[in-house]
């Protein structure tokens, strides 16, 4: 029998080939698959150790870096996300925690339509073009509007919604990044093009959206959208946004309000690093100083009347003198600073001042603070955030704050009450009501005595004839006291000016209360002015009249012109300004030091306050005057001063002391001379000097310290501490375009419009309307160039006028007549739209910080208001807080 042959013999080598590669491709296929297990199990344990450090380094706020480890995140959770679907391994429990997952990555769990950064989504590149949005997800819930664009956004990437809800992808990086100062010429307004600087800031552009992701959210009755914080915070600073439901059920039954108001609310950043902490100390240690420096009265002029009628009560005879007790206060001049006692026994000084050392000090911790490069960027980009969000208010609430300005029955701007905060009382009438003035009195007193000139007496047709003209011969041209090309940056071209004809004895004999007629047609022409503004009815001023020191009686002859001329009227209140001339006067040899100065200045006033009996026309005087001011040219070079400066008495020398120096010693006096007034019962002065048209930022950064409120102050455009500094403090400017084009800075460079959108205290003011303006009613001018250069709503310009008022001296029975009863409270209760036609959509959104600084007041110790006596509109925040960071400092303006 055959025997088979065994299997061995039967395979082919190709077939054991064949078996040897295939179980070879089974183990590599196996090894590939382990190997890859392996390699992805390291790579996630890596990915999740860097995205730990990335949350625990609070320093690292570098934006790129930021940009690369987001994207890791995201391709890591997506790729286990597209792992799991492949595979099939997650229950339907975890399918529906990664579909929340992808969800929250689309939308934004913080701050609901949100104007976007560009290129805030991730590239196709850094995806490898991989779809993020699995096919079983549902849709994306997106508010469509017509004409404009609607803007979505997350806690770290942003999605940008079309107009009709199709997915945008942003163009480019630069997302965080904020342009140049804000006063650059060029700068546009267009927010989606170049720059956008309102990364993470600005408010939801439709409130009543409802956004489908983790995070719980209730549309309540108001349509107000509470969003809870987000887990993932970004190093910013946010702003809560929502409307003081106390201050709306004051105004519930006005329909047009409730259905107008932009709920506005944002997630507060609880997280900050050390370089903010250090701005936030600085910032606060900046008002402080302040705080400590300038005068609050003990009561509060609404808190000293309480109980009264808030309307004006007529004063029937304003030059009424009634004899008033003197007191036994005892007071001298002791280094330039006036020293109050009690009585001449006493050596206790009732009311203390801090030392020019200890100012000059302060100041130049201030000008220290101003350089440093944290707290300047900080401050720059807070402004730049402020601005572009009254952009976005106007964008969504223009239209409403016009309809509700509609419902305000017989009021319109021309019927609300507006002053004019800054106007020198020498150039206070129109170039063509002085050239009427002149002719009349050439034709109907041609020969009363008027000057006395090279030893004669001469009359006013007399004068004419030296000058070779006649009445007939008189024109506008002629008169040349207009401003022209040639005073620009020509200060002293300017000053001639005042000069009729360009002669100084028209000067003297038209424009001065101390000459040979005893100044009676300057008081003609005033009262003529004060008629036109009563007139007018809701135009007022504040006319400012110098003093020059160079003796004491100056004080008691400009008095008498008031009172012997009947100079009143319950449209103006009147201020005192002091010319920097004491260079001049030393090389005269009227001065032999800056104390001769002092002591002609501020003795008459001590005086008379202690016993008015002494000067009773000065008494009657000081009724009517409201402020101090301090003028001349700021552009002159001036030395920085030093704590070490030379006292007033030991300053002999003939060059004009600093800006500063004037200021303190100024406002020392003025702090002594107001505490003892109030303790008296008598009206206080407060120092509003020019400030900041020229020179250097010095002047600014000493008029923060001491001042109420300033004149000018251009120059702020140039320190954004200062500027930010000026905002929190609300402190008045009292600006004049059409006058800074024509002297110092053109109309369209002019930062006024930068001011007012980033809620800076603004007003319009004429300055010197016999120089700059043409018609009738030069403040009405000043707004009209203002609004059609700018393009200023009639909102902004009531707005405008009611920052006048509150910033102006007049008293607080005028402002309540003005204004409304209660219009020294904050936010909508104190606003009147039937009285200042400022819509309470505009008013909420000036204030929309209050309800933010009760949670800070819980938080820290109690903040001082730093505006108690003078309340704007605008209710600024300190927004470096953090609850993280409890270190609230003892001053945050605006916040109570």
């Amino acid at each position: 029998m055959d025997s088979q042959p065994p299997f061995s013999s039967s395979v082919s080598p190709a077939q054991l080939a064949v078996a040897a590669l295939f179980g070879a491709s089974v183990m590599a296929v196996s090894a590939f698959y382990i190997h890859k297990r392996s390699v992805d199990q390291v790579l996630d344990r890596l990915l999740n150790l860097r995205r730990h450090q990335y949350i625990s380094d609070s320093d690292a706020e570098d934006s790129d870096y930021a940009e690369r480890n987001m994207n890791v995140n995201i391709w890591r959770r997506k790729s286990k996300l597209l792992n799991s679907f492949d595979k099939n391994e997650y229950d339907n429990d975890n399918k529906e925690e990664e579909e929340e997952e992808v969800r929250n990555y689309r939308v934004s769990c913080s701050m609901p339509n949100v104007m976007l950064t560009k290129n805030e989504w991730n590239n196709e590149d850094s995806l490898d073009k991989i779809d993020l949005i699995p096919s079983n997800l549902p849709a994306l819930r997106t508010d469509q509007r017509d004409g404009e664009d609607g803007y979505m956004s997350s806690c770290k990437p942003k999605l940008r919604v079309g107009s009709a809800g199709r997915l945008v992808t942003p163009l480019s990086s630069g997302g965080y990044a904020f342009e140049s100062a804000g006063d650059s010429e060029e700068e546009e307004n267009e927010l989606a093009t170049g720059e956008d600087p309102v990364t993470s800031y600005e408010n939801d552009l439709n409130p009543t959206i409802q956004i489908l992701t983790n995070i719980p959210t209730k549309a309540e009755s108001d349509n107000y959208v509470q969003i809870q914080q987000p887990e993932a915070k970004l190093n910013v600073d946010h702003d809560v946004r929502k409307v003081d439901t106390a201050s709306v059920r004051t105004v519930g039954n006005d329909p047009i309000f409730a259905n107008n108001i932009l709920p506005l609310t944002t997630i507060l950043h609880d997280s900050m690093n050390v370089e903010e902490q250090e701005v936030l100390k600085m910032i606060c240690e900046c008002l402080d100083l302040r705080e400590k420096y300038v005068f609050r009265e003990n009561v509060a002029p609404w808190i000293k009347i309480a109980g009264e009628s808030s309307k004006s009560k007529v004063n029937d005879d304003p030059f009424h003198f009634v004899p008033v007790e003197a007191s036994s206060h005892n007071f001298k001049m002791e280094d330039g600073v006036v020293h109050v006692y009690a009585s001449e026994k006493d050596s206790e000084e009732l009311f203390p001042v801090a030392s020019s050392t200890r100012f000059f000090t302060d100041m130049h911790h201030l000008l220290k603070v101003m350089s440093i490069g944290n707290v300047r960027s900080a401050c720059h980009n807070r402004l730049r955030f402020l601005e572009e969000k009254f952009r976005l208010h106007l964008l969504v609430n223009a239209d409403k704050e016009f309809v509700a300005q509609k419902s305000a029955p017989h009021r319109d701007f021309y019927n609300i009450r507006k002053v004019d905060t800054h106007v020198h009382h020498s150039a206070c009438m129109k170039q063509k009501h002085l050239l009427k003035f002149i002719k009349s009195k050439l034709r109907k007193e041609p020969d009363e005595v008027v000057i006395y000139r090279d030893g004669q007496y001469l009359t006013l047709k007399e004068v004419f004839d030296s000058l070779d003209l006649t009445g007939y011969d008189l024109n506008v041209d002629l008169l040349d006291v207009h401003a022209d090309k040639s005073t620009f940056h020509r200060f002293d071209k300017f000053n001639l000016k005042y000069n009729p004809c360009g002669q100084s004895r028209l000067r003297e004999i038209f424009l001065k209360q101390d000459n040979l007629i005893q100044g009676r047609f300057l008081a003609e022409v005033t009262k003529q002015v004060l008629s036109d503004l009563e007139a007018s009815k809701y135009q007022m001023a504040e006319y400012r009249i110098s003093i020059y020191g160079r003796k004491q009686s100056e004080w008691d002859q400009l008095a008498s012109w008031f009172i012997n001329n009947a100079i009143y009227s319950e449209n103006a209140v009147w201020l005192i300004q002091l010319p920097r001339l004491y260079n001049v006067y030393r090389s005269m040899g009227t001065a032999t030091s800056f104390q001769n100065i002092l002591d002609n200045v501020f003795i008459p006033l001590f005086e008379v306050t202690v016993d008015p009996n002494s000067h009773p026309q000065l008494h009657l005087f000081l009724l009517q005057v409201v402020g101090f001011d301090v003028v001349d040219d700021e552009s002159k070079p001036e030395r920085r001063p030093t704590k070490h400066m030379p006292k007033p008495s030991e300053w002999t020398n003939e060059f004009n002391p600093a800006f500063s120096y004037y200021a303190y010693y100024c406002y020392a006096n003025l702090y002594t001379l107001n505490k003892l007034r109030e303790s008296k019962g008598l009206p206080t002065i407060r120092f509003r000097p020019h400030c900041g048209e020229a020179g250097d930022v010095d002047h600014l950064a000493a008029g923060f310290l001491l001042c109420q409120n300033i004149s000018h102050g251009i120059n702020l455009r140039k320190s954004p501490v200062l500027q930010y500094l000026y905002y929190l403090a609300q402190i008045g400017l009292a600006m004049s375009p059409l006058s800074n084009n024509s002297l110092f800075l053109d109309y369209h460079r002019n930062p006024f419009p930068m001011f007012f959108q980033r809620g800076l205290n603004v007003s319009l003011s004429t300055d010197d309307p016999l120089q700059i303006h043409l018609t009738k009613e030069p403040l009405v001018e000043e707004y009209s160039v203002a609004a059609k250069v700018w393009k200023l709503s009639s909102c902004d310009l009531c707005e405008i006028a009611r920052n006048s008022v509150y910033q102006s001296g007049f008293s607080h029975a005028a402002k309540s007549h003005w204004l409304g009863d209660e219009y020294f409270k904050r936010g909508l209760e104190g606003n009147d739209i039937h009285k200042t036609n400022v819509p309470n959509v505009r008013i909420a959104f000036r204030h929309e910080y209050r309800n933010i600084c009760k949670k800070y007041k819980s938080l820290a110790t109690p903040i001082i208001n730093l505006t108690l006596y003078f309340p704007t509109p605008s209710t600024p925040l300190l927004n470096f807080f953090s609850p993280q960071n409890p270190r609230t400092p003892s001053v945050a303006a605006q916040i109570s």
